[in-house]
């Protein structure tokens, strides 16, 4: 603990219960320590990130689920007009990374009392690691998991039939990367990060298309940066998509929900 400590780990006495947990013998437990202390995140570390009340599963080279993302769970439930009594609803997790939002949405949904089998989960992302994750992730709840480019990885048959896509996407500008803390600039794939000069060159990418997917009425629920809400809005009107923000201060988080006419 005292290793974790000087090593600058604010929790250093949780953190050092964590891996005494993952290990599996002393000699694993003096690695993982060596490796924390190098600057490893945790959850790569011990396999698992708590997300919604959930663990979900992370390795090196994936990206780990923030706490501030449970804003996008929250308002994707909020918006899925379903109780159970008709189809199915249909949920998009993109740039889902572990998924760690679907998987979220469907213990929520669950919780709710939802029907077994009343949703139909799909999760998208362009990395491979990360979708082998997101089908560890979905299991329990039936998801399907598409490795892809945005709305091209999905099913045909999706078109205009999705009631909520719920999306991380990045949204750091370039510049700013290297200004993140090193756990996340030097272990998470850029790819994960980098939104481009202004942070907003795949959310421009996703409002274009939105509208082709979703159901009418159907909801995007997209995280932003606080600075980025104006430009998000202004490129989602262009898009014909009626959008606001939210903001949970506890959180620290900001979204855009935005609805098709």
């Amino acid at each position: 603990m005292e290793r974790l400590r000087a090593a600058g780990c604010v929790f250093a006495e949780e953190e050092a219960a964590l891996l005494l947990e993952a290990a599996e013998d002393p000699g694993r437990l003096e690695e993982l320590v060596a490796l924390r202390a190098a600057g490893e995140p945790l959850e790569h570390l011990v396999g698992w990130a708590e997300f919604g009340g959930l663990r979900i599963a992370v390795g090196p080279g994936v990206f780990v689920p923030r706490r501030r993302s449970e804003l996008l769970v929250r308002l994707a439930v909020a918006a899925l007009a379903h109780d159970g009594g008709g189809p199915p609803a249909v949920v998009v997790d993109l740039c889902c990374g572990s998924a760690a939002l679907g998987a979220a949405v469907a213990a929520a949904c669950g919780g709710r009392g939802w029907a077994s089998g009343r949703l139909e989960l799909h999760a998208a992302d362009l990395d491979p690691a990360a979708t082998a994750y997101a089908r560890r992730n979905l299991a329990p709840w039936g998801g399907r998991v598409h490795t892809g480019d945005l709305f091209a990885a999905l099913p045909g048959t999706l078109r205009g039939r999705v009631d909520v896509i719920v999306a991380n996407a990045p949204y750091v500008p370039t510049d700013a990367i290297a200004l993140m803390p090193p756990e996340a600039r030097d272990h998470e794939p850029r790819a994960s990060l980098d939104g481009g000069a202004d942070g907003l060159a795949l959310h421009r990418r996703i409002a274009a298309e939105a509208g082709e997917w979703l159901a009418p009425g159907g909801s995007l629920v997209i995280e932003v940066g606080r600075r980025q809400v104006a430009p998000a809005l202004g490129l989602l009107a262009k898009a014909r998509l009626a959008a606001h923000a939210e903001e949970d201060g506890d959180l620290d988080a900001t979204a855009i929900v935005a609805v098709s006419g």
